[in-house]
């Protein structure tokens, strides 16, 4: 597996904690604590390994920035903006929300579980439609890279190794960035 993996394994991991996430909440719905309890420990298990991949993703591989198609960009960001603040919300509704289950609290869980899970499963299924048009329906290109084995697109279109990325563009004169030389004095 490597880094370009994990975007497609991460969207796999929120659409796993989707299916365990609503299988949860039909099993509760039918009286099967015991199935409710194991789809719900499912998703957990699901989300916290999603986590992971994702912070380990963009550790190493930088960001990608949605710029094409311009008129859906709008579109994107609201769904991008909606995910990001509610998925930094769930954390600690979850961690609430398990431990009341834990301590055998449950009218107090089902209180607390009536605005996790929705926010979870919003959370959850963004975050397989922001992976969709990312790379599937509007694939971007990935523009900020770092780490041993990255590459950057260069205005021609060719990726190289981040490394390389000032590079002298030979159709523009001087340094690379295309900033001036401070002229030498002519006093040397």
């Amino acid at each position: 597996m490597t880094l370009s993996d994990l975007p497609a394994l991460n969207a796999c991991l929120n659409g796993l904690s989707t299916v365990l996430l609503t299988a949860g909440y039909l099993c509760i719905r039918r009286g099967r604590q015991k199935a409710h309890r194991h789809c719900m420990i499912g998703a957990l298990v699901a989300s916290t390994l999603f986590l992971t991949c994702y912070l380990v993703y963009h550790a190493n591989a930088g960001r990608t920035v949605f710029k094409e198609p311009a008129w859906f960009r709008p579109i994107y960001l609201v769904i991008l903006l909606t995910h990001t603040i509610l998925a930094a919300a769930i954390v600690p509704l979850v961690i609430v929300t398990v431990v009341r289950a834990l301590r055998g609290q449950f009218d107090r869980h089902k209180a607390i579980a009536r605005w996790t899970w929705p926010i979870w499963m919003y959370v959850s299924v963004t975050g397989v439609v922001i992976y969709l048009l990312l790379y599937q329906v509007f694939p971007q290109r990935q523009n900020t890279f770092h780490g041993p084995s990255a590459t950057v697109a260069t205005k021609s279109g060719r990726d190289e190794p981040a490394g390389q990325c000032a590079r002298r563009d030979p159709q523009r004169p001087g340094p690379p960035g295309g900033r001036a030389l401070p002229q030498e004095s002519a006093q040397n």
